[in-house]
């Protein structure tokens, strides 16, 4: 897909989005940390090349795939889940997000005590017992600082990325082997979506 195509994509994406979540421009700018201008300019397609680093905060803001918003269109495929979906329009989920050095300690609270303890962000689809796990040290070859984890504490052992707790070594690590909690290890919860920090 070249450069341009995404550009339209994300412009009509960032449109659908304001509209159907029932949001302002100036939100989106002051939640996530964008001038206006720098929305205006997408908008407008003034700009044909987005900084990922923009991309990635819309997406944040919005709680959608990273991956998606410059190459789905949004608004069909909400169209068509809705329509198929027993849900319907569903509201979006409010995930609270634990920092690492923060998790252990709260793990086994529930996640309605959570989300009144620590900020939210938004995860739109099928949701149930998700917390977000905003990642303080490297999880070498994988994540870094700052970026965000959202996890489903009902973990199955169906081989999907994992998080796990090593208590020796008071360090986080993901696998697709099949663990269980243990003295040495606590097992987090299942991966459902990466939320990079640029």
């Amino acid at each position: 897909m070249h450069r341009k195509e995404k550009t339209e994509n994300l412009k009509n994406n960032i449109k659908y989005l304001i509209k159907s979540r029932g949001v302002t421009q100036l939100s989106l700018c002051n939640s996530a940390g964008l001038t206006r201008t720098t929305i205006y300019n997408i908008l407008e397609g003034k700009v044909i090349n987005v900084q990922q680093s923009t991309v990635r905060k819309i997406s944040d803001f919005f709680g959608v795939s990273y991956k998606e918003i410059e190459h789905v269109d949004f608004e069909e495929k909400e169209t068509i889940e809705s329509s198929i979906s027993l849900h319907g329009n569903m509201n979006p989920a409010a995930i609270p997000i634990i920092k690492e050095s923060l998790l252990i300690q709260n793990f086994n609270k529930r996640i309605g005590e959570l989300a009144t303890l620590h900020p939210l962000t938004y995860y739109f689809g099928a949701a149930c017992n998700l917390i977000g796990v905003l990642l303080e040290c490297e999880i070498t070859g994988s994540n870094e600082p700052g970026d965000l984890l959202i996890i489903n504490k009902n973990c199955s052992n169906c081989g999907r990325e994992k998080l796990i707790y090593d208590k020796t070594t008071r360090k986080l690590f993901i696998t697709t082997d099949n663990f269980s909690t243990s003295e040495h290890f606590c097992v987090i919860g299942e991966i459902i979506e990466e939320r990079f920090n640029d």
